[in-house]
């Protein structure tokens, strides 16, 4: 091990010792042996069922609310304000938290097209890897809103389906960079919850890394729901835009998937190559072997 990848203990020993700490390997590019592995296709289907209960409890929630608040509405749940946008950016919230704390030792939980192609830009997914999980999370997300049209058919289309897109008022250019800020902030919180280097410099202080992700999600929807109504994950705009399939979602969908892959990208860089110094470490292995 060279002296970048030990974390030494403070000066004076301290009451606790950090642990030894050794950067993993990069992922291949394209390993096709993973092809024939069990552990890929569990951990593809373990991301196929996570979006699926995502977007089936987050899009209930969201024409649920739309229900309670809705003036024209009529029964004993239409004078109830519903969980309001701080009920909906919790849900959003909470349901992260809560799969990708039960997926995280299976498929690494991430339950969003952009967060692995952050980690796939950053090497910690191979290119295989990365694709499967796109296409089971895409497919999970258009399942688990096809669940919620199938239990709510009276409002799905009567509250839009839950679909995401940009709020009157508010510019293309606008939405954007939402989505990439808020992309971004969700991303580099992923990096920074499971940086194996972090684990090991603060191990006397227990992370428990879904905890900041749900967080991110949450806060990040308190912000943009105005905006865009929150997309940072473009399977969850896609299945609700494939379900719901009318003229506005459909509109600036591409937003919902240039801005998080944008976001991502540059949370990936800053992690890797700013706060991780990777570029310098390259910068000076090269020059050690010239």
């Amino acid at each position: 091990m060279g002296k970048d990848d030990v974390i030494e203990s403070g000066a004076g020993g301290g009451e606790f010792a950090a642990k030894d700490y050794t950067d993993p390997p990069p992922a291949p590019l394209i390993d096709a042996a993973e092809l024939g592995s069990w552990s890929l296709y569990r951990a593809v289907i373990a991301e196929f069922i996570a979006t699926l209960l995502f977007l089936y409890i987050t899009v209930l929630t969201v024409i649920g609310y739309k229900h309670q608040t809705d003036p024209t509405a009529s029964g004993a749940d239409a004078a109830c304000g519903g969980v309001g946008i701080l009920g909906i950016a919790w849900a959003f919230g909470g349901m992260i938290f809560v799969l990708v704390y039960c997926t995280a030792g299976i498929s690494g939980g991430h339950i969003n097209p952009a967060v692995t192609f952050g980690l796939f830009l950053a090497r910690k997914v191979s290119l295989v890897r990365a694709l499967l999980y796109i296409v089971a999370q895409c497919l999970g997300a258009i399942c688990g809103v096809g669940l919620v049209k199938a239990f709510q058919s009276a409002y799905f289309d009567r509250y839009g389906g839950g679909a995401n897109s940009l709020a009157s008022g508010y510019s293309r250019g606008t939405g954007l960079g939402a989505e990439i800020i808020g992309t971004f902030v969700l991303v580099y919180t992923v990096f920074s919850a499971t940086d194996p280097k972090r684990n090991a410099r603060d191990s006397h202080v227990p992370v428990l890394a879904p905890l900041p992700i749900g967080f991110a999600v949450f806060m990040v929807h308190l912000a943009t729901i105005p905006v865009t109504g929150t997309g940072i994950n473009p399977a969850r705009s896609l299945g609700a835009a494939v379900i719901y399939n009318k003229d506005k979602p459909w509109d600036d969908h591409w937003i919902f998937w240039v801005g998080p892959f944008v976001g991502a990208a540059i949370a990936a860089f800053y992690h890797q190559y700013i706060l991780r110094a990777g570029a310098i470490k390259a910068l000076g292995s090269f020059r050690s072997n010239a």
